[in-house]
């Protein structure tokens, strides 16, 4: 079995594809901060096959690291060279492998800050992603305002900081460029959130002019935020899989990558330096990102927290678990056709039913096998981003609420720490201390949960949400989950 690495990469090619372009010779032109699952399949996957077809030499990517935490990347990705293995899984049970190589450096800025502020102050570099999750924007969830309060933002705003946030890391580098005369990078979002490139300008900017008034005007000006929307769905990265990796492939991979066979990346076209031709290999570049996005957030993202604490409480442990019954299958096309679809932009050239039915047909997919656990993470970053807006546009036009009300309800039930086998639920989410206590109080203050004004704004005070709301925590308490779906799916619109 091989090890992989650059030096072992002609043995590793005759079991599976590998780079077919010279690494040695590529240049980084895009430093990305969170080099987790989701880049290497997505953007990374992209830049590969340019770099595969005889392009985007000069595109390669430096990673970044900016928690503790991945220091263990950092290691994997020294010890590989940044090489790693790509897994498809079809939903008819076979696998497509390949080794990606488009990433060429990794660096750990807690390690080194220095080292990742000059890289991106480098003349080379065009551009700088990000996936740094939902929550990493820093916005208050009701107000969508800079939270300047943020100890850790507060501390890189001290005089003299070094800094330790990706804002304080990605001003610093712009500042540089500014003084050196050299043009600003394109910073690029491919996280999940709805005008990801609008929120992030307004996040940076807004950094930037707490720091310094004129930077921030400036970067207002200069610096480019395109809009993007990105979906690919990656599981956690198992030691099933890298068992699976070395068995099929004979490569000993210590953290491949697994994920579905769909993709989709739609970019709006603003990098006033330059990008790789991603059109080429199956990017959208369009002038207008927001239609996509909605279509996106509202019924994938959304329906993910539709089916994840219902199917949860009701016992299953995987996504395809949920989506293969039909009954839950049958309420999650409800939600997207009669609340989320709703409130959508027009998209004259997609055909929404199929798109909808075809999310089902992925999140049944057995084979990627993604967790329910997964996608009940860090649900205060989640639901106010992707359901919450379905439900005020609704409550605005008069439309259905009673499902999006009722996965909040799931949530507030899910919150509660326990299954309906009475075993424990290990609740992840940033605020879970105070989501979990809330949640303790379901039964005798039903509206405890949403109460919580920095989640949920005034939601509390409008009766047809918390009519539908309180129904489906009382029937969830009473009856269960699998009983408060089958309820809602044989319900009409109220």
């Amino acid at each position: 079995m091989s090890k992989l690495s650059t030096a072992t990469l002609s043995g590793v090619s005759a079991k599976l594809p590998v780079p077919s372009y010279d690494r040695a010779g590529l240049s980084v032109g895009i430093v990305h901060f969170g080099v987790g699952g989701f880049h290497r399949a997505h953007q990374a996957m992209y830049l590969d096959r340019l770099m595969n077809a005889g392009g985007a030499r000069d595109w390669a990517i430096c990673g970044v690291g900016v928690l503790p935490g991945d220091a263990a990347m950092k290691t994997v990705m020294e010890n590989q060279d940044c090489l790693y293995t790509l897994v498809l899984k079809n939903p008819d049970g076979t696998r497509e492998g390949r080794v990606i190589g488009s990433i060429v450096e990794y660096l750990l800025a807690p390690e080194d800050p220095e080292a990742v502020i000059e890289k991106m102050a480098a003349p080379g570099t065009k551009i700088v992603s990000l996936t740094i999750t939902e929550g990493g924007y820093n916005f208050h969830p009701v107000t969508g305002e800079f939270d300047a309060a943020n100890p850790a933002v507060a501390a890189d705003l001290e005089p003299g900081a070094v800094p330790s946030t990706v804002f304080g890391l990605v001003t610093e580098a712009l500042l540089r460029r500014r003084d050196r005369g050299l043009p600003p990078f394109t910073v690029m979002s491919c996280d999940n959130i709805q005008g990801n490139g609008d929120v992030a300008a307004k996040m940076f900017t807004a950094f930037a002019g707490l720091r310094d008034p004129g930077l921030g005007e400036w970067m207002q000006e200069k610096v480019a935020f395109p809009n993007s929307m990105v979906d690919r769905i990656t599981p956690v990265t198992t030691d099933e899989d890298r068992a699976m990796v070395a068995a099929d492939f004979g490569v000993d991979d210590a953290w491949p990558v697994v994920s579905e066979d769909f993709e989709q990346w739609v970019l709006q076209d603003d990098f006033p330096l330059g990008r790789p031709p991603f059109e080429d290999v199956g990017v959208q570049v369009v002038d207008d990102v927001e239609p996509y996005e909605l279509m996106k957030l509202r019924l994938l993202n959304a329906s993910h927290q539709g089916l994840c604490y219902f199917g949860y409480l009701a016992g299953y442990r995987y996504a395809h678990e949920v989506c293969q019954d039909p009954l839950f299958a049958r309420f999650l096309l409800d939600y997207m056709d009669k609340e989320a679809t709703p409130t959508l932009k027009p998209l004259p050239d997609v055909n929404l039913a199929g798109y909808k039915h075809k999310l089902i047909e992925r999140f049944s997919n057995q084979y990627v096998r993604d967790t329910l656990a997964r996608l009940c993470a860090e649900s205060s970053d989640r639901i106010p981003k992707w359901l919450l807006p379905v439900i005020r546009e609704n409550l605005a036009s008069g439309g259905e609420i009673h499902r999006s009300a009722a996965v909040v309800a799931s949530w507030a039930r899910y919150a509660e720490g326990f299954d309906e086998q009475g075993e424990p639920i290990q609740v992840v989410d940033r605020l879970r201390k105070p989501l979990m206590a809330a949640a303790g109080r379901n039964r005798e203050d039903p509206l405890a949960f949403v109460s919580n004004r920095e989640l949920f704004g005034d939601l509390a005070s409008n009766d047809r949400f918390i009519r539908a709301y309180t129904a489906a925590l009382a029937s969830l308490h009473d009856a269960g989950a699998r009983a408060t779906v089958s309820g809602l799916v044989s319900e009409r619109g109220r």
